[in-house]
C-alpha cells in the first residue's frame, strides 16, 4: 500500500540527505589535499634537479654547549618553551672580499654571537671569533636573538646589528684601518640612547626581540630598521628577574605582545671610532595594530614607488601588511587585509589569520612579474593542523596593486592547498631561492619545536583549548619540560616546484637532514659561480651548511648593487684589502627580461625572515638561456639623498657589481 508523501515532508527529507551527500563529496578531496605531494625517489625529474653536501660550520673552540635555557625557578615548568628561541645565521660580505661567504650566527648553547667563515670559502682568511659587546652592559638577564649584516654607519663596510632577549639592540660598527677579521675590527655601541648604568650594571629597556628588517622606509637614502618584540619586557632569563612573564591571552587573537617599534637613522661618523645614532619612531604604525607576538617580518615594495611594504608574522594572531605611506624624515605606515569570498576560510585571508605566524618571505613564485608572498604556519599533521600561507599577488599590474592597497585592500589570494605547500610540520624560517637557476624557484623551511623523550601533543591540544582568560598566565600552562618532545624529529622542508607550478617536498629524496628542530636560515653565493647554498641555525644543535652541488644548474645573473659610502676616506679599503666600494642598496629593484619575453623580478632584502638573514646581493636564475646574449636589466634605486632613478642596461649572464648613484656604474674588483 502506498502512503501519499507530501511535497513540504519530500523537502525536509531531501535536505539533511543532499547535506550528507554534499559533507561526503567534499569529505575525500578535502581529506586528500591535506596529504602534502612529497617525493621519496632521489632520482625522480623533479629531485634529480637538486643535491646539497652537509659540512660542518667552523666555531671558535670551548664554548659551552647547554641543552636547555637557565631561566627563573617559578618559570621552570615551561622551560622548553621559553627555550624555544635565539638560533639564527645570517650570510653577508663581512670582511669586504667581494663575495658573500662571511656568517654571523647566534647559538643557543653558549648564547653568543659568533662570525665565521662560510666551510666552502678560503676558511684560512680568519678564524672564528665571538663579538665582544664589552665596554657596553649586559648580565645574565638577556641572550641574543638575532643578527643582521648591514652598512649602519654610511662607512661602505659591512657592520652587524645584534638584538636580544632582554636587552635593546647593539651595533657593531667596522673600524677603518682594520686588516684581519677578528673582534677588535668592530666598535660596539648602543642602538638607541645609551641605558642608565648602576654599578656597571645593564639599566636600559628589556626587551625581547624575536624579529627585525633593515629597509629605508622613508625613502631618504638611510637605513631604518623594524624591531619585532614578542614577550612585552621580560628578564625571565637567569635567576632572579624582575619583571613577571606574561605569556599570549589567547592561541588564536593574542594582541597583549610587547610592542613593535621602528627605528629611523639619524647621523653617523666614520674612522676608527665610528658612531651611528638612531631614533624610535613614534606613532608609525596604525592605532591598536602593533602589539603583536612578532616572530617574523619581511619587506618588499609592492606598489612601486620605491618605498616597502612590511609584512609582520605574529605568533597567535592576525599577521599584519602595512602599506607605506612615509615621504623622507617621516616613517608612517596604513594598513591593508584581503577580501574574504563565499568559500574562503577566515584563516585564509591575509590579515584575519588566528594561525601561528613563524617565517615570512616575498619573491615571485608563479613568474608573473609581481611579488608574491609565503608564509610559515604550525601546519603539523597529527599535531596543530593550520596552513601555511602562499599569497599570491591577484593584481594586474603594479599600479592596479597600488590603488588597491592604497584602499586598505591586500590583493593576495591564499593557494597554498592548491600549490602543494600548505602542510609541512611545525614551521619556522622560510627562504625563497633558485638553487639550480631553473627561473622557478625553491621554497626552504625549518621545522621543530623541541626534541625530547616524551611527547607533549596531548598537553598542547589541551592548551589549544584552554579558557583564554586563564591563557596569560604561567601557572596555567602545562609542564614542558627538557625532556619533552614536540615535533623533535621534523626535518628541513624543501619545496620544489614543476613545470605546471605545483610544489612537492622533496625533502625525503634529497635525505640529507637531519630529524633535528632547526631555526634560521641564511642564503647566499658564498663561491661568486651562480649556486646559492644556505647555512641553517639549529636550536640546542650545532648550525650546519648545506653547500649546493646541484647537477645541472642554469643561467643566472647575480648583482651586487651598491650606493657610493658617505663616510669612507679616499683610498679606503675593506679587511681583505679590496677598495670600499659602498653600501648595499637597500630596496633597488630589478627586473630582467630574458629573450623568451619572461619578466624576473627581485629586490635588495636588508633582512627578511625569522631568524635568518639571507645576502644583500641579488640573484635571479634564468634557466637554459644562451649565457652570450645580452639580458635586458632595468634597475630602479633612490640614492643617498632619497632621489629616484630608473636606468636599463644590457647585461650578459653572470656576476657584477655596480654602484649606484645618479647612474649605475659597473665596476670590477
Amino acid at each position: 500500500m502506498k502512503l501519499p508523501i507530501s511535497s513540504s515532508l519530500l523537502r525536509k527529507a531531501l535536505v539533511p540527505l543532499a547535506s550528507v551527500t554534499l559533507m561526503a563529496v567534499l569529505f575525500v578531496p578535502a581529506r586528500s589535499a591535506m596529504i602534502a605531494p612529497v617525493e621519496t625517489d632521489p632520482n625522480s625529474p623533479l629531485a634529480s634537479r637538486f643535491h646539497f653536501t652537509e659540512m660542518p660550520i667552523a666555531l671558535p673552540p670551548g664554548l659551552p654547549e647547554h641543552k636547555i635555557r637557565h631561566i627563573e625557578p617559578r618559570y621552570e615548568h615551561v622551560v622548553a618553551w621559553l627555550s624555544s628561541v635565539n638560533s639564527a645565521a645570517a650570510i653577508n660580505d663581512i670582511d669586504g672580499n667581494g663575495r658573500a661567504d662571511d656568517l654571523c650566527l647566534v647559538d643557543s648553547r653558549s648564547d653568543t654571537v659568533i662570525v665565521t667563515p662560510t666551510p666552502d670559502s678560503d676558511t684560512s682568511r680568519y678564524a672564528p671569533f665571538v663579538l665582544d659587546p664589552a665596554p657596553l652592559p649586559t648580565d645574565d638577564r638577556m641572550a641574543p636573538t638575532g643578527c643582521i649584516p648591514g652598512d649602519f654607519d654610511h662607512s661602505g663596510r659591512i657592520g652587524l646589528l645584534v638584538y636580544y632577549g632582554g636587552r635593546t639592540p647593539i651595533l657593531f660598527l667596522p673600524r677603518a684601518g682594520a686588516n684581519h677579521l677578528d673582534n677588535k675590527a668592530f666598535r660596539p655601541v648602543e642602538m638607541v640612547e645609551p641605558p642608565a648604568t648602576k654599578d656597571g650594571g645593564y639599566q636600559g629597556a628589556r626587551w625581547f626581540t624575536l624579529a627585525a628588517s633593515v629597509a629605508d622606509f622613508d625613502g631618504d637614502g638611510n637605513p631604518d630598521v623594524y624591531l619585532g618584540n614578542y614577550f612585552p619586557d621580560s628578564d625571565f632569563i637567569g635567576p632572579d628577574g624582575e619583571h613577571s612573564l606574561t605569556l599570549n591571552e589567547s592561541f588564536s587573537t593574542a594582541t597583549n605582545g610587547a610592542t613593535d617599534r621602528i627605528l629611523t637613522f639619524q647621523q653617523s661618523t666614520g674612522g676608527a671610532e665610528p658612531t651611528a645614532m638612531y631614533r624610535e619612531v613614534s606613532n608609525a604604525l596604525p592605532e591598536g595594530k602593533y602589539n603583536g607576538w612578532a616572530l617574523a617580518t619581511a619587506t618588499q615594495d609592492l606598489t612601486g614607488d620605491q618605498l616597502p611594504e612590511l609584512y609582520v608574522a605574529n605568533d597567535m594572531g592576525p599577521d599584519r601588511l602595512f602599506v607605506n605611506k612615509s615621504r623622507p624624515g617621516h616613517i608612517e605606515f596604513g594598513l591593508a587585509e584581503g577580501e574574504r569570498g563565499p568559500t574562503d576560510p577566515k584563516s585564509f585571508v591575509l590579515g584575519h589569520d588566528s594561525f601561528k605566524g613563524m617565517g615570512a618571505d616575498f619573491a615571485d613564485l608563479d613568474g608573473d612579474g609581481l611579488p608574491d608572498l609565503f608564509v610559515s604556519n604550525i601546519a603539523q599533521r597529527w599535531g596543530i593542523v593550520e596552513s601555511n600561507f602562499a599569497f599570491y599577488n591577484t593584481a594586474g599590474d603594479t599600479k592596479q596593486a597600488a590603488a588597491q592597497l592604497d584602499a586598505g585592500v591586500a590583493p593576495f589570494e591564499n593557494r597554498a592547498v592548491r600549490k602543494g605547500v600548505a602542510w609541512d610540520g611545525w614551521c619556522w624560517d622560510t627562504k625563497i631561492a633558485d638553487f639550480d637557476n631553473s627561473g622557478r624557484p625553491q621554497i626552504v623551511q625549518t621545522n621543530g619545536m623541541f626534541k625530547g623523550e616524551s611527547t607533549r601533543w596531548p598537553q598542547v591540544q589541551e592548551l589549544a583549548t584552554m579558557n583564554d582568560d586563564f591563557t596569560k598566565y604561567p601557572w596555567a600552562w602545562p609542564k614542558f619540560t627538557e625532556e619533552s618532545d614536540l615535533a623533535g624529529s621534523n626535518r628541513i622542508g624543501f619545496l620544489a616546484q614543476d613545470d605546471s607550478g605545483k610544489f612537492t617536498n622533496i625533502s625525503p629524496a634529497l635525505d640529507i637532514f637531519a630529524p633535528t628542530p632547526t631555526r634560521g636560515i641564511a642564503v647566499g653565493d658564498a663561491t661568486g659561480t651562480g649556486a646559492l647554498s644556505f647555512a641553517v641555525a639549529r636550536q640546542w644543535a650545532a648550525p650546519v651548511y648545506y653547500r649546493n652541488d646541484a647537477p645541472h644548474r642554469g643561467q643566472y645573473l647575480g648583482l651586487r648593487l651598491l650606493t657610493p659610502p658617505t663616510n669612507a676616506a679616499s683610498g679606503d679599503t675593506t679587511v681583505a684589502g679590496k677598495p670600499v666600494l659602498g653600501s648595499p642598496a637597500l630596496g633597488a629593484e630589478v627586473t630582467v627580461t630574458t629573450p623568451d619575453g619572461k619578466p624576473h623580478v627581485a629586490q635588495v632584502d636588508g633582512g627578511s625572515g625569522h631568524a635568518g638573514k639571507r645576502s644583500t646581493d641579488i640573484h635571479i636564475g634564468l634557466g637554459d638561456i644562451d649565457p652570450t646574449a645580452p639580458l635586458t636589466v632595468q634597475i630602479a634605486w633612490r640614492d643617498n639623498h632619497g632621489a629616484t632613478h630608473t636606468q636599463q642596461r644590457q647585461l650578459p649572464a653572470g656576476q657584477h657589481t655596480l654602484v649606484l648613484d645618479s647612474d649605475a656604474r659597473e665596476v670590477h674588483q
